[in-house]
C-alpha cells in the first residue's frame, strides 16, 4: 500500500528521477512508470486533483512501483492529512516562509511523538486498518520535502537545515527569481547566488532537490549533491513533443483553401 522507495534511496546516496503531474490521468503515471522514473510529484498545488483523484493517482504509482509525492496546495492540516492518509510516500509543500513553518509541517505529517498527525487506522494507507505498526512506519519512511522558493526561506536556510525529520529542500528557481526581483530570469547573478547558498549550506545536512530541463542542468546538479530530480512537467514534455511533430506539417499549412 505505501511505496517508501524514494526516501529509502536518498537515505542510501541515491539520485532520484521525477517529474511533476498536473493532470488527473493515471494512464500518465503508468507512462511514467513504463519509463521508469523512481517517483511522481502529483501537483495538488497548480494541477486539478479532487481527493479522490489523487487516491487514485497514488494508487497506480503503487501499481507501477513508484513513490507518489504530492505537492499540496498549501500547509494546512486537511490537506496534509489527506493525501497522506491515501497513501502518498510524501508530501512537497510550498508557499513557507521560514523553519517555524516548516516545523509546524512536521507537526501536521507525523505521528506522535514527531508530531500530531490524526490517527485512522482505517485509511487506505494502513491497509484499511490491517497493519498494527502503521503509524511506526509512516514517521520512518514518510518523505517530507518544501520548497525554497523565496527569499526568506532562502535566508532562514541554516535554521531549516537544523530542522528534525525534514527530508528535501526543493529549490523553485522560477519563484525564486520572482521573490528576489528578477522575475522568469532564474539566471540573474541574485538568483543564482541564492540557489548556490542554498545547496552550499545544505550539503550533506538535507536532501536538495529541483527541476530541471535539460541534459546540462541535470549534469551540473548532481554533481553538486542534488539528489532529488524533477525533470519539467507532463505538460512541458507533451508540449514539446506536440510542437516537434507539428513541427513536420508547418509546411503544408495553408495550401489547401
Amino acid at each position: 500500500m505505501f511505496n517508501g522507495d524514494v526516501k529509502r534511496k536518498l537515505e542510501a546516496g541515491e539520485v532520484v528521477f521525477g517529474s511533476f503531474v498536473k493532470l488527473d490521468a493515471p494512464a500518465i503515471v503508468e507512462l511514467y512508470g513504463i519509463a521508469e522514473f523512481d517517483f511522481v510529484i502529483l501537483d495538488a498545488e497548480h494541477g486539478c486533483y479532487t481527493h479522490a483523484g489523487l487516491e487514485n493517482m497514488i494508487r497506480t504509482c503503487e501499481r507501477m512501483g513508484m513513490s507518489s509525492v504530492v505537492r499540496t496546495p498549501d500547509a494546512g492540516e486537511a490537506n496534509i492529512l489527506h493525501v497522506l492518509d491515501s497513501g502518498a510516500s510524501g508530501i512537497q509543500v510550498p508557499s513557507l516562509r521560514s523553519a517555524a513553518d516548516v516545523r509546524e509541517v512536521i507537526r501536521k505529517a507525523k505521528y506522535w511523538p514527531l508530531g500530531e498527525r490524526g490517527s485512522a487506522r482505517a485509511c487506505r494507507a494502513a491497509a484499511y486498518g490491517t497493519l498494527p505498526d502503521y503509524e511506526q512506519r509512516a514517521n520512518r519512511e514518510t518523505l517530507v520535502s518544501v520548497h525554497v522558493e523565496n527569499k526568506e526561506m532562502v535566508e532562514d536556510i541554516e535554521a531549516l537545515c537544523a530542522v528534525d525529520e525534514l527530508d528535501v529542500l526543493f529549490i523553485g528557481p522560477g519563484d525564486l527569481s520572482a521573490s528576489l526581483g528578477h522575475p522568469g530570469d532564474a539566471a540573474h547573478p541574485d538568483v543564482v547566488a541564492a540557489i548556490d547558498r542554498v545547496i552550499e549550506v545544505a550539503a550533506g545536512r538535507k536532501h536538495i532537490g529541483t527541476v530541471v530541463a535539460n541534459v546540462a542542468q541535470l549534469e551540473s546538479y548532481v554533481a553538486r549533491g542534488v539528489h532529488y530530480i524533477a525533470w519539467l512537467s507532463e505538460l512541458g514534455m507533451l508540449r514539446g513533443a506536440l510542437n516537434a511533430a507539428a513541427g513536420n506539417f508547418k509546411s503544408y499549412r495553408g495550401e489547401a483553401k
